[in-house]
C-alpha cells in the first residue's frame, strides 16, 4: 500500500467572494491518516477535490506521483429514491475499496450511518494500510482514527501532527490565551485613553493658568514650551493607543451564542406532554411500528434510536399528525402547533423569506430593535446577513437561524432528526450550547453519541424488529 508522496506548494483556493485557504506547502506521505475540520464554507470538500487532481487549486500546485490509486466517497446526500443515506453510502464504500486503494478519500462518512455501521467502519478505518483523507465532525472518528489534523481557518490550512485531543487541548489553551491578550490589551487600551484625557486636562490648566502671567515673553516661552512637550506626550499615546486598538481588530476569538427563549424552564410543569399506550403507526395496512408504549415528561430528554430504514421516521411523522400515517392504540401529544421539528435539511424554514422575516414573521408582536437584538444573539450581525434570504445560507446558518426561530417561539416539545449532519465543529458546539439552556422536553433521532452525552440525554427508546423497547443502559 506504500506510494511516494503527494506534494503540494502554495495550494490556494479562493472563490470571486472570498479566499479559503492559501500557501499550503507540505508532503502526504504513505500511511497517514489526516482529518481536515473546519467551518462549513470553508473549502474542506474541494480540498479532497484538489488532492486527486479532480480540480485545480487557484493558486500553487499538487504533484500526484505515479503509482496513486484514489478511492473517494463524496458526501451522500438523501433524497427521495428507495435507498436510504445510510445504504447509498455503503454501496458507494464497497465500490470504493473494488480497485484496492492505496489512498482513500472519504466526505463526511458516518453521517447517515446507524450505530452498528458506524462501529463498522471505524474497524475498517482502524485496520486499513493505506492513506486515509477525510473530512468529518464525528469526534469519534477524529478521535479514534486521525493521527494529523488539517484546520482550515482564518485563510489558512493549519497542519497539526498528533491526535485529535492532543490539538483540542493545544487549540484550547491558545483560545484561552487569546482571551487573556485581548482582556490585557484591553485593559492597556483603557489606561492609554485616560492618560490622553489627563493630557488634555493639564494643557487645559496649563493655558489659563498662562493667561495670568504678566510677562508675555515668558509666557509666550512657557507656552511654547509646555505645547511642545504636552503635543509630543500625546502624540505618543496616540500612537499607542492606534496600535492597541489594531491588535484588538486583529486578535479573533471564536463567536459564542446566547440564547433568550420566549418561556423559562420555570414556567413548565413536570406533567407528561406525551403519552403513548398500545400503540402502532404505519401505512395504510402495514404496521411498520408497534408495542409503542411511551412516557414523556415536560422536561425529559429522549433518544430514539434504531437501525436505517426501521421506522424512526416514520414514528416521528405519526407524532406530529401526518395525514399519511395511520396511527393504532391511544396517543396523547401536543398539538402539532406546540411541537417543533428540525431535520437535517431544515425543510421547515421558508427558503424565499429572508433571515429577518423568519423572525418577524414567528414573533409578530417585535419591533424591529427586538428582532436585530434577536438575530444578533445568534450571530446574524450585519446588514447583508440579515437580508439574506433562506435559500442562500450556508448549512450552519440555517442551523443557527432555526435555532433563532425555536427560541423566539419556543415549543413545548423539540423533535430533533440528525440535526447534526454536514455541519462544522463549531456550530456543533453552538447547538449543544442552545439545546442545553432549551427549558422544553427533547426528542432526539441521532447516531452521534458524543452529541447525545453533551445535551444531557436521560431516557432512549429503541426500535428493533419493527417494535419499540425502553433501555435503561445506554451511552
Amino acid at each position: 500500500m506504500s506510494h511516494l508522496p503527494i506534494s503540494l506548494h502554495n495550494v490556494g483556493l479562493a472563490f470571486p467572494h472570498k479566499v479559503c485557504f492559501q500557501k499550503l506547502t507540505t508532503q502526504i506521505y504513505a500511511g497517514n491518516k489526516i482529518a481536515i475540520i473546519g467551518r462549513n464554507g470553508s473549502g474542506k470538500s474541494t480540498l479532497l477535490k484538489i488532492l486527486q487532481g479532480i480540480v485545480h487549486p487557484t493558486q500553487g500546485d499538487i504533484k500526484i506521483p505515479d503509482g496513486i490509486t484514489f478511492g473517494y466517497v463524496p458526501q451522500i446526500i438523501e433524497n427521495e429514491n428507495s435507498l436510504s443515506g445510510g445504504q447509498k453510502f455503503n454501496h458507494a464504500f464497497s465500490q470504493s475499496l473494488a480497485n484496492d486503494p492505496n489512498v482513500l478519500i472519504l466526505d463526511e462518512p458516518t453521517n447517515y450511518l446507524d450505530l452498528h455501521n458506524r462501529k463498522s467502519l471505524m474497524r475498517m478505518l482502524s485496520r486499513f494500510s493505506g492513506t486515509l483523507i477525510f473530512v468529518s465532525h464525528d469526534l469519534e472518528l477524529l478521535k479514534n482514527i486521525s493521527t494529523t489534523i488539517w484546520h482550515i481557518d482564518d485563510g489558512k490550512v493549519k497542519i497539526f501532527s498528533g491526535s485529535y485531543d492532543a490539538y483540542k487541548n493545544e487549540y484550547d489553551s491558545h483560545h484561552k490565551a487569546t482571551l487573556a491578550k485581548i482582556a490585557q490589551l484591553k485593559k492597556e487600551s483603557k489606561k492609554t485613553k485616560k492618560q490622553i484625557e489627563l493630557e488634555h486636562s493639564r494643557a487645559a490648566q496649563s493655558r489659563k493658568a498662562n493667561r495670568y502671567e504678566n510677562d508675555r515673553t515668558l509666557r509666550g516661552a512657557m507656552k511654547e514650551s509646555g505645547s511642545r512637550t504636552t503635543g509630543k506626550k500625546k502624540g505618543n499615546l496616540n500612537v499607542a493607543h492606534d496600535q492597541l486598538a489594531q491588535e484588538l481588530q486583529q486578535v479573533k476569538t471564536p463567536e459564542v451564542i446566547k440564547p433568550t427563549f420566549s418561556f423559562a424552564v420555570d414556567d413548565i410543569h413536570t406533567q407528561n406532554i406525551v403519552t403513548i399506550s398500545d400503540g402502532a403507526c404505519g401505512y395504510g395496512d402495514e404496521v411498520i411500528v408497534k408495542n409503542i408504549s411511551m412516557t414523556m415528561n415536560s422536561h425529559e430528554r429522549v433518544w430514539l434510536s434504531g437501525k436505517n430504514g426501521s421506522g424512526k421516521s416514520t414514528f416521528i411523522k405519526a407524532l406530529l399528525g401526518d395525514e399519511h400515517v395511520v396511527r393504532f392504540g391511544e396517543w396523547h401529544a401536543p398539538k402539532p402547533t406546540h411541537i417543533g421539528y428540525l431535520d437535517q435539511h431544515y425543510a421547515t424554514l421558508n427558503q424565499t423569506a429572508t433571515v429577518f422575516d423568519t423572525i418577524a414573521d414567528s414573533a409578530p408582536s417585535w419591533n424591529y430593535a427586538q428582532i436585530r437584538n434577536h438575530l444578533n444573539d445568534f450571530l446574524f450581525r450585519k446588514n447583508e446577513e440579515v437580508e439574506t434570504r433562506v435559500e442562500n445560507l450556508s448549512g450552519g446558518e440555517k442551523a443557527r437561524l432555526s435555532l433563532a426561530l425555536i427560541a423566539a417561539k419556543t415549543p413545548n416539545l423539540l423533535i430533533l432528526d440528525e440535526i447534526t449532519n454536514n455541519l462544522d465543529l463549531e456550530t456543533n458546539e453552538h447547538i449543544i450550547k442552545v439545546l442545553r439552556d432549551y427549558p422544553g422536553a427533547l426528542l432526539v433521532i441521532s447516531h452521534d453519541r458524543p452529541f447525545l452525552q453533551a445535551i444531557n440525554i436521560s431516557t432512549m427508546y429503541e426500535i428493533i424488529d419493527g417494535q419499540m423497547v425502553v433501555k435503561n443502559d445506554f451511552l
